[in-house]
């Protein structure tokens, strides 16, 4: 694979030679490449990261931002200022002299529209599942003041606020192709499937970036995306396989916020037996895929959020490899008359992560071994997204979805609730004491509010065995050296335009 992979590149190379393809670039213009095609360029979607890589906080700005080269502290973006003037409402002071891309004016009521177009029944945002079934009313005090009301109280909705990109109030609740943001830069040119063209725009209201214009490509493979930055075809290559790292100079490892795993349907049988999913555990030989599929630096997972993250409990113990317990587990359930023979579905999104066919493959595997009737289906990032959340699909197999989650903001309430409650967009639980602690844990606060989300997670991993975690990754990324830049977790989900300079 890895020599298949090495004579792609090779070849690609030899094109760009003979071709002459490569784009004509200005001194202050840099090209991305990226390893999945974007299908949207909606707002409120920007929490994708093949989305939020293009316009998070280049196009569409948030109210508050967490600067992650700055020990994850939170900062102010359109938000000047804020504060609590009630256990259940925040007032926000929002930044005056602001205006959007198309020249209209910033102010609480583009705020307003933002918040209610995002929770609306009408449009299917990711940026409401963060905020799980919390109701969020905002009323505008006057141009540049607004507060936001929520039910229950919600004591970190200025951290929740900079997942909430902000549109101008004219924006119709339906899904965009030409957004409208208050960010350096502005869509010039989309091409579906083949490039973005983003350029600065005038009148932003902050410090004037450094790269005039941003052309995004897309190529699947990894070592294609090396060696176009290696020839100076790209600039930066946000992610690209260990075994494509091999420059030192230009090849830089950063830490990664996602957690991959697998969720098991609960709701149907034979996942909904719990020995049935302590077995899918104890199939998989987590330690096998370190250092071969997966990066050294990659860690073995207990929760879907890192170890750094809030109330996470430090003597949480992957299940061990034990496929023959897996196999007595099956046959314990299979004599109490589950199921267990039902054919599954292994389902997987390509171009999640570099090797990830790979990682499926070997996962189908061990699954197999351990006496599991299941196929590999991998899916396009569009259609997938489909079957990962809801409404799940009439009709459909026992699915075993294998996703990626990213929590780099340090609190589990960006997880838990659409992840794990009855009600959750993802969640495909129904167990009323995690809905009960989901909703104790997001209304408390100090140690209380750790101590719940510690046993949330307890109570996830051994009373309920709701899932399979799998990995903490780790990524790579290859920067041209005419570029001032160092990836951080952030370029996990967003690229800021505005971080780059030129040596």
């Amino acid at each position: 694979m890895k020599q298949a992979k090495q004579l792609a590149g090779i070849a690609f190379v030899s094109m760009l030679a003979w071709s002459g393809a490569a784009m004509a670039q200005g001194k202050s213009d840099v090209t991305i490449v990226l390893g999945e095609q974007t299908d949207l360029l909606e707002p409120c979607m920007a929490t994708r990261s093949n989305i939020g890589r293009v316009i998070l906080q280049n196009i569409s700005e948030t109210l508050t931002e967490i600067d992650v080269r700055n020990n994850s502290t939170l900062k102010p973006r359109l938000a000047t200022s804020w504060e609590q003037v009630d256990p259940t409402t925040w007032r926000f002071h929002l930044r005056q002299n602001v205006t959007f891309s198309d020249g209209s004016t910033f102010d609480a009521e583009d705020v307003k529209h933002s918040i209610e177009r995002s929770m609306s029944s009408k449009i299917t945002c990711e940026t409401s599942r963060y905020f799980g079934d919390t109701k969020i009313t905002p009323s505008v005090v006057d141009d540049h003041t607004i507060d936001i009301k929520t039910d229950p109280a919600e004591p970190v909705l200025p951290l929740l606020m900079s997942l909430l990109t902000i549109v101008p109030s004219e924006t119709p609740v339906e899904f965009t192709r030409n957004p409208i943001g208050t960010g350096p830069y502005k869509l010039a040119e989309w091409t579906p499937g083949q490039r973005i063209v983003l350029t600065q725009r005038d009148g932003y209201w902050g410090d004037k970036p450094a790269v005039a214009k941003a052309t995004y490509v897309f190529r699947s493979d990894s070592a294609v995306r090396a060696a176009m930055v290696k020839t100076g075809e790209a600039d930066i290559a946000p992610a690209i396989s260990a075994e494509d790292a091999t420059d030192k100079s230009i090849d830089f490892s950063y830490p990664n916020s996602e957690t991959l795993y697998i969720r098991p349907d609960d709701s149907m049988p034979p996942l909904n037996d719990k020995r049935v999913r302590k077995a899918l555990n104890m199939a998989i030989d987590r330690q096998s895929f370190i250092g071969s599929l997966l990066p050294e630096g990659t860690e073995i997972a207990t929760t879907v959020v890192p170890s750094t993250t809030a109330g996470v409990p430090k003597d949480l113990k992957p299940f061990p490899y034990d496929p023959e317990g897996a196999k007595k587990l099956l046959a314990e359930a299979k004599a109490d008359g589950v199921p267990v023979d039902t054919k599954l579905e292994l389902v997987g999104r390509t171009n999640l992560f570099p090797n990830v066919t790979e990682v499926m493959e070997a996962t189908l595997g061990m699954l197999k071994d351990a006496g599991f009737n299941v196929d590999l289906k991998m899916h396009e990032v569009a259609e997938f997204e489909g079957i990962y959340s809801k409404p799940f699909q009439k009709g459909r197999a026992p699915q075993l979805v294998a996703a990626q989650h990213d929590n780099a903001r340090g609190d589990p309430v960006f997880s838990m609730f659409w992840k794990y409650a009855s009600d959750g967009r993802q969640s495909t639980l129904s167990d009323p004491h995690v809905d009960d602690l989901i909703k104790q844990a997001t209304a408390a606060t100090g140690d209380k509010r750790n101590q719940l989300w510690s046993e949330l997670f307890t109570y996830l991993h051994d009373d309920v065995v709701a899932d399979v975690q799998l990995f903490h990754m780790v990524s790579f990324a290859r920067i041209s050296p005419k570029l001032d830049y160092k990836p951080s977790i952030a370029l996990n989900g967003q690229l800021q335009l505005s971080e780059i300079k030129f040596k």
